[in-house]
């Protein structure tokens, strides 16, 4: 149950319109909490910055926890970054050094008001999260902490581009296609009066569709690795707070950074989606605003509260469930470790045999799979938010278009804790061709339970920044990390692996069809992170209940509505899945500005023929008030032969009912082993 707080120990007020002034000239629009006596006796500050629009889309939610800061001592500063919502300039791409360079004018400028005492703390999830990592990378001084939730430390391995160096099929045009319509509208002319329209034509014709720049580097080159903070972990030393969910496709990154920084830190997994803790499902929810007010009093204000002495690294351990594609809550316990790796784990490993998992090399045997098309139709979102339609349902159906390898019932709970590996044994017909493991949890009834999954482009086998083409026929040696997990295997209940050469549409195909052949024996294996039990876990002190702030005033004009279909015309034998993500509309009370927006992504794919392969994405956002009216609506088309990727981006701008803005691109770009 959420608590909502009206009184805090410290009254409150808000600064509308401040602006920052970059080293440019650009001006940044921010809004700041503040406690009302915060001028005669300073405090430290939060800052989250990001560019979704704090006026409009982004109002409602930060009103829930922006004040909660302010009321408990620190000044709260939400920034809208360069070319969105009211700041000036253009946003080119994501975490450029432009980006960067903007918060070290941010910093100096808050640390240089009379409210704040000095130090400063970013807070932020998703972008907000990347680039907290990537801004304490910079070494700012007013920087002394931070809390980065659901974020990455490697943009090629764990973001919306690429998956284990194929392209993310599901993600790369629909989340380019989502930035296309935000950077299309304009800054609202309460916020910079007359001025909107000229910076609203500014960024139009300015602002390029992203997904351009994504889809020329297909290799982690030094377009990936500037932002991904995992090539120089020592650059961070403050101290960072990482967190996430298992139920997040950002997750792999905090054990990576629990290994990585030399710092303080700390970890925090829960069974959450891509949202706050206090806010996501499925459950529990934590009182994470609590837990922040605990960092933040640790290291900005230096008060010895005993978050330290706690363990280093605290994760929620999930126990079987029926397949569902979400959940309210996900049964489980609270787990920790005092550092990781940890010494406590213990690798269990169970070779492939025939169609078998089992606890000793089996004799060599080459299975073989062509892959279907269809495979990964039932893989859920790659990026889960809490939607009903977000997990993947009972992995049966796509477990019969795989290669299927069974374990025995376990005779007693097993416990698993990290990123499970797949070692193979591998050939396939053709130069280019991709891997896609899936671990399921199979229950005595024979419902199959995805727990981890992986995907390897085996041309990257050696490297992700150098891939070589495959010799048709010639086994290799390959090693497919899994995505990390936390997962109790009841008793009765078996692992399944399961291997195949396709999985569409995360993974965009390979441009033939492929034959993978697997030879069992010692040289293909999975292994497991077990995690013997630990009985000093149940003396893990609780988190308290969730609390917030009340939210802004706001009337809910139209439910938001979120659906995903598969369809199947058998006589064409094309697959078909339509995502609606309708976010509805809301009106702000106190400003009358009405605010809404559609996503439609649709991806489709005929049997046998990879090349057939299609993702579009169409949708519109817009804002009301009384008379005035503007919407951007978009549409964006990718499809590949065997050379090349093609890629259509069309933008239309309206005021009114008029339309004030038209641009097509086409980009035709090469692929690279892919």
């Amino acid at each position: 149950m959420m608590k909502i707080k009206t009184s805090y120990p410290r009254p409150t007020k808000k600064l509308d319109n401040a602006w920052i002034t970059a080293s440019d000239g650009c001006r940044l629009a921010a809004s700041v909490w503040l406690p009302e006596d915060a001028e005669a006796s300073p405090v430290p500050a939060i800052l989250e910055y990001l560019p979704y629009r704090k006026d409009d889309s982004r109002a409602v939610r930060d009103s829930s926890y922006h004040p909660y800061f302010a009321g408990h001592g620190y000044a709260s500063i939400r920034v809208d970054m360069r070319g969105t919502g009211a700041s000036g300039g253009i946003l080119y791409d994501e975490y450029l050094e432009q980006e960067q360079d903007d918060a070290l004018d941010v910093l100096d400028w808050i640390a240089a008001q009379p409210w704040c005492s000095g130090p400063v703390g970013i807070y932020g999830i998703s972008w907000g999260g990347f680039n907290g990592l990537q801004i304490a990378a910079r070494r700012p001084p007013q920087l002394k902490a931070v809390i980065s939730i659901a974020s990455t430390d490697d943009r090629y391995a764990d973001d919306v581009h690429y998956l284990g160096g194929c392209v993310l099929g599901s993600d790369m045009l629909g989340w380019a296609s989502r930035m296309f319509q935000l950077n299309a509208l304009p800054p609202d002319p309460e916020l910079v009066g007359d001025r909107w329209r000229e910076m609203w034509m500014h960024r139009l014709e300015e602002t390029p569709p992203y997904v351009h720049a994504w889809l020329e580097h297909q290799t982690r080159d030094a377009f990936w690795k500037h932002g991904s903070v995992c090539e120089d972990y020592a650059a961070i030393e403050i101290p960072v707070y990482a967190v996430g969910g298992w139920g997040d496709a950002y997750t792999n990154a905090i054990f990576r950074l629990m290994e990585g920084l030399p710092g303080p830190k700390k970890g925090l997994i829960g069974p959450w989606t891509h949202e706050y803790p206090h806010m996501a499902t499925p459950g529990p929810r934590i009182g994470f605003l609590q837990e922040c007010l605990r960092w933040w009093d640790r290291w900005l204000k230096g008060l010895e509260n005993g978050i330290m002495d706690e363990p280093t690294f605290r994760f929620w351990i999930q126990e079987a469930v029926p397949p569902a594609p979400m959940y309210e809550e996900r049964p489980g316990r609270w787990g920790a470790e005092e550092s990781w790796p940890s010494p406590t784990i213990e690798p269990a490993t169970h070779w492939l045999g025939n169609r078998t998992l089992r606890g000793a090399p089996a004799e060599e045997t080459d299975l073989s799979i062509r892959g279907s098309q269809y495979a990964g139709a039932e893989a859920g979102v790659w990026c889960p938010y809490g939607d009903a339609v977000d997990f993947p349902p009972d992995q049966r159906r796509e477990d019969g278009l795989c290669l299927t390898f069974d374990a025995p019932p376990a005779a007693e709970a097993v416990e698993i804790v990290g990123p499970p590996r797949v070692t193979l044994t591998v050939a396939a017909d053709q130069p280019l061709a991709l891997v896609a493991v899936r671990l399921c949890d199979v229950s005595p009834t024979g419902s199959s339970l995805q727990v981890s999954k992986g995907v390897l482009n085996l041309t990257h086998r050696e490297s992700h920044e150098h891939p070589e083409p495959l010799e048709p026929g010639t086994f290799y040696r390959v090693t497919i990390t899994m995505d990390v997990a936390g997962h109790r295997l009841e008793a009765g209940h078996h692992w399944r692996l399961a291997v195949s050469p396709t999985y569409w549409p995360m993974a965009w195909p390979s441009p033939r069809p492929v034959t993978l052949q697997i030879r069992t024996g010692e040289g293909s294996a999975l292994h497991l992170p077990v995690r013997p039990p630990r009985p000093e876990d149940a003396d893990l002190p609780p988190f308290p209940e969730p609390e917030r702030c009340p939210t802004r005033p706001h009337e809910k004009l139209q439910t938001p509505r979120r659906t995903r279909t598969i369809e199947e015309d058998v006589a064409a034998r094309q697959l078909s899945i339509h995502d609606l993500s309708n976010n509805g509309r809301t009106r702000l009370t106190d400003t009358g500005l009405e605010v809404y927006s559609r996503l439609e992504d649709d991806f489709t794919i005929v049997e046998d023929d990879p090349l057939s392969a299609s993702a579009s994405s169409t949708g519109e956002m817009g804002l009301k008030r009384g008379d005035w009216e503007v919407r951007a609506e978009t549409h964006s088309h990718m499809t590949a032969d065997a050379e090349h990727f093609y890629v259509t981006n069309v933008l239309d701008a309206y005021e009114g009912n008029v339309r004030v803005f038209n641009k097509t691109w086409h980009v035709k770009i090469s692929r690279h082993l892919v």
